[in-house]
């Protein structure tokens, strides 16, 4: 089943966190992963609000866990840890 990565962020880095990103859109891609929004405008219902959102499609779960634990997406979050305030999280979906 395919699997959905979704994170919510806010960025307290600009220049550090555009690096995670240029290096986590590689690892995404490497991954068979690919986005389906990725900041954009949003409404906020419920919970802490974070004004970048970001969802990715992924083949299934194992692959977008695939991802996160790779060598790249790790070297990636070197740059996002300390630049940004995040929660991320895979769900498969009901397709």
């Amino acid at each position: 089943m395919p699997a959905l990565w979704i994170a919510h962020v806010t960025v307290t880095d600009e220049a550090a966190y555009k690096k995670y990103a240029a290096i986590a859109t590689e690892a995404i891609a490497e991954h068979g992963g690919t986005f389906i929004a990725r900041g954009g405008r949003y409404v906020q219902l419920e919970g802490k609000e974070r004004p970048r959102n970001v969802v990715a499609r992924f083949p299934s779960v194992e692959a977008a866990e695939n991802c996160y634990w790779s060598e790249r997406y790790q070297a990636a979050l070197d740059f996002a840890r300390g630049a940004s305030e995040r929660e991320l999280l895979i769900v498969e979906t009901v397709e």
